[in-house]
Protein backbone atom coordinates (compact mmCIF):
# COMPACT_ATOMS: atom_id res chain seq x y z
CA UNK A 1 0.00 0.00 0.00
CA UNK A 2 3.38 2.88 -1.80
CA UNK A 3 3.71 6.13 -4.06
CA UNK A 4 1.12 7.44 -5.95
CA UNK A 5 -0.71 10.13 -7.88
CA UNK A 6 -3.41 11.66 -5.83
CA UNK A 7 -5.75 14.85 -6.95
CA UNK A 8 -6.54 17.95 -4.79
CA UNK A 9 -10.12 16.07 -3.83
CA UNK A 10 -8.01 13.99 -1.55
CA UNK A 11 -6.02 16.70 -0.34
CA UNK A 12 -9.05 18.49 1.20
CA UNK A 13 -10.49 15.12 2.34
CA UNK A 14 -7.21 14.79 4.01
CA UNK A 15 -7.09 18.45 5.88
CA UNK A 16 -10.68 17.71 6.80
CA UNK A 17 -9.35 15.07 8.98
CA UNK A 18 -7.34 17.35 10.54
CA UNK A 19 -9.22 20.72 10.92
CA UNK A 20 -11.81 18.63 12.93
CA UNK A 21 -9.11 18.22 15.80
CA UNK A 22 -10.12 17.26 18.65
CA UNK A 23 -13.84 17.42 17.59
CA UNK A 24 -14.46 14.13 15.48
CA UNK A 25 -16.35 11.04 16.09
CA UNK A 26 -16.19 10.02 12.71
CA UNK A 27 -12.54 1.57 7.01
CA UNK A 28 -11.18 -0.80 5.68
CA UNK A 29 -11.27 -3.48 5.74
CA UNK A 30 -10.06 -4.52 6.86
CA UNK A 31 -10.43 -1.45 5.21
CA UNK A 32 -10.50 0.41 8.29
CA UNK A 33 -10.69 3.32 5.92
CA UNK A 34 -12.52 6.45 6.10
CA UNK A 35 -15.18 8.57 6.81
CA UNK A 36 -14.77 12.41 7.39
CA UNK A 37 -17.71 13.55 5.63
CA UNK A 38 -20.89 11.83 6.08
CA UNK A 39 -21.10 9.72 2.55
CA UNK A 40 -20.81 6.53 4.30
CA UNK A 41 -24.07 6.93 5.86
CA UNK A 42 -25.79 7.78 3.19
CA UNK A 43 -26.73 4.82 1.06
CA UNK A 44 -27.95 5.21 -2.21
CA UNK A 45 -25.28 8.53 -2.63
CA UNK A 46 -22.84 8.90 -5.67
CA UNK A 47 -24.08 7.31 -9.03
CA UNK A 48 -26.71 6.48 -7.07
CA UNK A 49 -29.46 3.21 -8.11
CA UNK A 50 -32.59 4.45 -7.59
CA UNK A 51 -34.56 1.63 -6.85
CA UNK A 52 -32.57 1.14 -3.99
CA UNK A 53 -31.39 -2.67 -4.51
CA UNK A 54 -29.61 -5.33 -6.58
CA UNK A 55 -30.64 -6.62 -9.56
CA UNK A 56 -31.96 -10.06 -8.68
CA UNK A 57 -33.32 -13.25 -11.13
CA UNK A 58 -35.17 -16.13 -9.81
CA UNK A 59 -31.73 -17.45 -8.33
CA UNK A 60 -28.00 -16.05 -7.58
CA UNK A 61 -27.26 -17.57 -10.99
CA UNK A 62 -29.11 -15.25 -12.83
CA UNK A 63 -27.10 -12.52 -11.11
CA UNK A 64 -25.63 -11.48 -14.76
CA UNK A 65 -28.76 -11.93 -16.82
CA UNK A 66 -30.64 -10.03 -14.81
CA UNK A 67 -28.17 -7.40 -14.38
CA UNK A 68 -27.86 -7.24 -18.18
CA UNK A 69 -31.72 -7.56 -18.29
CA UNK A 70 -31.73 -4.12 -16.24
CA UNK A 71 -28.79 -2.27 -18.21
CA UNK A 72 -26.98 -1.69 -14.61
CA UNK A 73 -24.67 -3.26 -11.99
CA UNK A 74 -25.57 -1.71 -8.39
CA UNK A 75 -22.07 -1.58 -6.54
CA UNK A 76 -21.68 -1.38 -2.74
CA UNK A 77 -18.89 0.55 -1.44
CA UNK A 78 -17.95 3.37 1.42
CA UNK A 79 -17.73 6.38 -0.52
CA UNK A 80 -15.48 7.58 2.28
CA UNK A 81 -12.08 5.53 2.20
CA UNK A 82 -9.84 7.25 0.36
CA UNK A 83 -7.99 6.59 -2.33
CA UNK A 84 -10.04 3.47 -3.00
CA UNK A 85 -13.67 5.21 -2.74
CA UNK A 86 -14.25 8.62 -2.00
CA UNK A 87 -15.48 11.68 -2.63
CA UNK A 88 -13.36 14.93 -4.28
CA UNK A 89 -13.67 18.56 -3.64
CA UNK A 90 -16.46 18.55 -5.86
CA UNK A 91 -18.13 15.71 -4.13
CA UNK A 92 -18.32 13.37 -7.23
CA UNK A 93 -17.64 9.89 -5.98
CA UNK A 94 -14.04 8.71 -7.47
CA UNK A 95 -11.46 6.32 -6.14
CA UNK A 96 -9.01 3.27 -7.15
CA UNK A 97 -12.07 0.55 -6.71
CA UNK A 98 -14.54 2.93 -8.24
CA UNK A 99 -12.65 3.59 -11.05
CA UNK A 100 -12.30 -0.17 -11.75
CA UNK A 101 -15.45 -1.27 -10.85
CA UNK A 102 -16.95 1.24 -13.51
CA UNK A 103 -14.49 -0.25 -15.81
CA UNK A 104 -16.09 -3.61 -15.46
CA UNK A 105 -19.54 -2.28 -15.85
CA UNK A 106 -18.49 -1.08 -19.35
CA UNK A 107 -16.91 -3.81 -19.92
CA UNK A 108 -20.40 -5.68 -19.14
CA UNK A 109 -22.29 -3.71 -21.11
CA UNK A 110 -24.15 -1.76 -17.98
CA UNK A 111 -23.88 1.26 -16.37
CA UNK A 112 -22.45 1.15 -12.83
CA UNK A 113 -24.75 2.43 -9.67
CA UNK A 114 -22.67 3.06 -6.53
CA UNK A 115 -24.53 2.77 -2.78
CA UNK A 116 -22.78 3.99 -0.27
CA UNK A 117 -22.84 2.48 3.05
CA UNK A 118 -20.73 2.10 5.75
CA UNK A 119 -18.05 -0.70 6.45
CA UNK A 120 -19.86 -2.77 9.16
CA UNK A 121 -23.04 -2.65 6.88
CA UNK A 122 -21.48 -3.48 3.64
CA UNK A 123 -21.74 -7.39 3.66
CA UNK A 124 -25.21 -7.23 5.23
CA UNK A 125 -26.25 -5.02 2.39
CA UNK A 126 -25.06 -7.68 -0.07
CA UNK A 127 -27.28 -10.52 1.83
CA UNK A 128 -30.31 -7.97 1.40
CA UNK A 129 -29.95 -7.83 -2.08
CA UNK A 130 -29.41 -3.89 -1.89
CA UNK A 131 -26.58 -4.07 -4.41
CA UNK A 132 -25.04 -6.70 -6.81
CA UNK A 133 -21.19 -6.77 -6.05
CA UNK A 134 -19.09 -4.92 -3.31
CA UNK A 135 -16.06 -3.04 -4.49
CA UNK A 136 -14.26 -2.17 -1.49
CA UNK A 137 -10.63 -3.29 -1.15
CA UNK A 138 -12.55 -6.38 0.85
CA UNK A 139 -10.20 -9.07 2.09
CA UNK A 140 -10.68 -12.40 0.39
CA UNK A 141 -10.95 -14.93 3.71
CA UNK A 142 -11.65 -18.74 3.91
CA UNK A 143 -14.96 -17.22 6.25
CA UNK A 144 -16.03 -14.91 4.03
CA UNK A 145 -15.04 -17.46 0.74
CA UNK A 146 -17.73 -19.85 2.52
CA UNK A 147 -20.57 -17.76 2.57
CA UNK A 148 -19.53 -15.75 -0.80
CA UNK A 149 -18.04 -15.61 -3.75
CA UNK A 150 -14.72 -13.72 -4.80
CA UNK A 151 -13.60 -12.67 -8.22
CA UNK A 152 -9.82 -12.96 -9.07
CA UNK A 153 -7.31 -10.92 -6.64
CA UNK A 154 -6.81 -6.88 -7.86
CA UNK A 155 -5.11 -5.67 -5.12
CA UNK A 156 -2.39 -6.95 -2.89
CA UNK A 157 -1.58 -5.42 0.43
CA UNK A 158 -0.12 -5.18 3.89
CA UNK A 159 -1.63 -3.51 7.25
CA UNK A 160 0.52 -1.27 9.47
CA UNK A 161 0.24 0.03 12.48
CA UNK A 162 0.07 3.63 12.93
CA UNK A 163 1.06 5.75 16.13
CA UNK A 164 1.59 9.22 16.82
CA UNK A 165 4.60 10.64 15.86
CA UNK A 166 5.71 11.40 19.42
CA UNK A 167 4.64 7.77 20.61
CA UNK A 168 7.48 5.93 21.91
CA UNK A 169 6.25 3.17 23.61
CA UNK A 170 4.57 1.49 20.95
CA UNK A 171 7.29 -0.37 18.42
CA UNK A 172 5.67 -3.72 17.57
CA UNK A 173 2.31 -5.42 17.48
CA UNK A 174 2.64 -6.71 20.82
CA UNK A 175 3.00 -3.50 22.52
CA UNK A 176 -0.82 -3.22 21.80
CA UNK A 177 -1.67 -5.18 24.63
CA UNK A 178 -4.27 -2.63 27.25
CA UNK A 179 -3.92 0.25 24.75
CA UNK A 180 -6.72 1.43 22.72
CA UNK A 181 -6.99 0.69 19.27
CA UNK A 182 -9.31 2.39 16.57
CA UNK A 183 -10.91 0.15 14.43
CA UNK A 184 -13.81 -0.78 12.44
CA UNK A 185 -15.08 -4.02 14.68
CA UNK A 186 -15.58 -6.13 11.70
CA UNK A 187 -12.82 -5.85 9.91
CA UNK A 188 -9.62 -8.12 9.59
CA UNK A 189 -7.46 -5.29 11.08
CA UNK A 190 -9.78 -4.62 14.08
CA UNK A 191 -8.89 -8.90 14.47
CA UNK A 192 -5.34 -8.05 14.21
CA UNK A 193 -5.52 -5.60 16.67
CA UNK A 194 -7.42 -7.85 18.78
CA UNK A 195 -4.73 -10.80 18.91
CA UNK A 196 -2.48 -8.77 20.37
CA UNK A 197 -4.45 -7.89 23.12
CA UNK A 198 -6.02 -4.19 22.23
CA UNK A 199 -8.70 -2.59 23.72
CA UNK A 200 -10.91 -1.55 20.55
CA UNK A 201 -12.49 1.32 19.93
CA UNK A 202 -14.99 1.62 17.24
CA UNK A 203 -14.86 3.59 14.45
CA UNK A 204 -16.44 4.16 10.55
CA UNK A 205 -13.09 4.06 9.22
CA UNK A 206 -9.61 5.44 8.15
CA UNK A 207 -10.35 9.52 8.75
CA UNK A 208 -11.93 9.05 12.17
CA UNK A 209 -8.86 6.76 13.57
CA UNK A 210 -6.62 9.18 12.14
CA UNK A 211 -8.71 12.12 14.18
CA UNK A 212 -8.67 10.13 17.18
CA UNK A 213 -5.17 9.20 17.19
CA UNK A 214 -3.83 12.63 16.96
CA UNK A 215 -6.35 14.01 19.23
CA UNK A 216 -4.92 11.62 21.68
CA UNK A 217 -8.07 9.64 22.02
CA UNK A 218 -6.74 6.29 20.80
CA UNK A 219 -3.05 4.93 21.52
CA UNK A 220 -2.89 3.78 17.65
CA UNK A 221 -4.58 1.93 14.65
CA UNK A 222 -3.82 -0.88 12.30
CA UNK A 223 -4.74 0.03 9.58
CA UNK A 224 -3.98 -0.33 5.23
CA UNK A 225 -0.86 0.63 4.55
CA UNK A 226 -1.81 2.19 0.70
CA UNK A 227 -4.21 4.44 2.27
CA UNK A 228 -1.42 5.25 5.03
CA UNK A 229 1.09 6.45 2.53
CA UNK A 230 -1.70 8.46 0.54
CA UNK A 231 -2.60 10.46 3.74
CA UNK A 232 0.91 11.21 4.09
CA UNK A 233 1.52 11.87 0.79
CA UNK A 234 -1.28 14.52 0.84
CA UNK A 235 -0.69 16.12 3.86
CA UNK A 236 3.26 15.31 4.87
CA UNK A 237 2.77 17.18 8.06
CA UNK A 238 0.26 14.97 9.90
CA UNK A 239 1.79 13.57 12.76
CA UNK A 240 1.65 9.85 13.03
CA UNK A 241 3.84 6.89 11.88
CA UNK A 242 4.35 3.38 11.06
CA UNK A 243 5.97 1.68 13.42
CA UNK A 244 5.17 -2.63 12.25
CA UNK A 245 3.51 -4.04 9.34
CA UNK A 246 2.26 -7.43 8.87
CA UNK A 247 4.16 -9.88 7.36
CA UNK A 248 1.14 -11.41 5.31
CA UNK A 249 0.06 -9.92 2.03
CA UNK A 250 -3.70 -9.81 2.06
CA UNK A 251 -5.72 -9.85 -1.71
CA UNK A 252 -8.88 -7.87 -2.01
CA UNK A 253 -11.47 -8.78 -4.59
CA UNK A 254 -14.85 -8.00 -6.04
CA UNK A 255 -17.65 -9.74 -3.45
CA UNK A 256 -20.98 -11.54 -4.68
CA UNK A 257 -23.86 -13.32 -3.41
CA UNK A 258 -22.94 -16.96 -3.42
CA UNK A 259 -23.59 -18.71 -6.66
CA UNK A 260 -23.09 -15.71 -8.92
CA UNK A 261 -21.17 -17.89 -10.79
CA UNK A 262 -21.86 -16.14 -14.09
CA UNK A 263 -21.58 -12.48 -12.87
CA UNK A 264 -17.80 -13.66 -11.31
CA UNK A 265 -16.64 -15.20 -14.35
CA UNK A 266 -18.01 -12.28 -16.56
CA UNK A 267 -16.25 -10.23 -13.92
CA UNK A 268 -12.60 -11.98 -13.79
CA UNK A 269 -12.96 -11.61 -17.66
CA UNK A 270 -13.10 -8.03 -17.49
CA UNK A 271 -10.78 -7.51 -14.86
CA UNK A 272 -8.06 -10.09 -17.18
CA UNK A 273 -9.15 -7.85 -20.25
CA UNK A 274 -7.78 -4.67 -18.32
CA UNK A 275 -4.71 -5.65 -17.52
CA UNK A 276 -3.90 -7.20 -20.88
CA UNK A 277 -4.98 -3.58 -22.72
CA UNK A 278 -3.22 -1.80 -20.27
CA UNK A 279 -6.37 -0.17 -18.56
CA UNK A 280 -6.09 -1.74 -15.15
CA UNK A 281 -2.33 -0.09 -15.23
CA UNK A 282 -3.54 2.91 -16.22
CA UNK A 283 -6.12 3.46 -13.11
CA UNK A 284 -3.60 1.58 -10.73
CA UNK A 285 -0.68 4.00 -11.89
CA UNK A 286 -3.30 7.15 -11.41
CA UNK A 287 -3.68 6.60 -7.67
CA UNK A 288 -0.62 4.60 -6.42
CA UNK A 289 2.09 5.36 -9.21
CA UNK A 290 2.35 1.30 -9.69
CA UNK A 291 0.27 -2.03 -10.37
CA UNK A 292 -0.88 -2.96 -7.05
CA UNK A 293 -2.17 -6.34 -8.11
CA UNK A 294 1.27 -7.42 -8.36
Amino acid sequence: MHTWQRGIGVTMLSAAILLAGTACGAKNNDNEANTGNNAGSNAGAGTGNTNGGGNTGSASGDALAAIKSAGEITIGTEGAYAPFSFHDKSGKLTGFDVDVAQEVAKRLGVKAAFMETKWDGMLAGLDAKRFDMVANEVTIRDDRKAKYDFSEPYILSKAVLIVKANNSTIKSLADLKGKKSGQSLTSDLGDIAKANGAQLVAVDGFNQAIDLLTSGRIDATINDKLSYLDLKKARPDVPIKVVAETDNVSQSGMLFRKGSTELVDAVNKALADMKADGRYLEISNTYFGEDVSK
